[in-house]
């Protein structure tokens, strides 16, 4: 029986070696975000991770990632 697709993408994500998730330099260079704010945004739309991936990796809570995203959004007037 096929997995349902998001069990799918649950299952990949658990199955990636965290250590080949690199972050580069050039994404805190925007001084008008958080770092925080910098990181997220990079491996929300970049890595393309979910949110609750993003919190899982950096041990937050998924409204924390959430938030962060979205006041990124506004500082870069998005």
């Amino acid at each position: 029986m096929p997995q349902p697709q998001k069990e799918a993408e649950k299952h990949n994500f658990e199955e990636k070696n965290l250590s080949e998730i690199k972050i580069p330099i050039s994404v805190l260079s925007d001084r008008s975000l958080a770092t925080l704010e910098a990181v997220v945004v990079y491996m929300k739309d970049t890595l393309n991770l979910t949110y609750h991936q993003i919190a899982e990796l950096l041990n937050r809570d998924d409204r924390t990632i959430w938030t962060c995203y979205n006041r990124a959004a506004k500082k870069r007037g998005k």
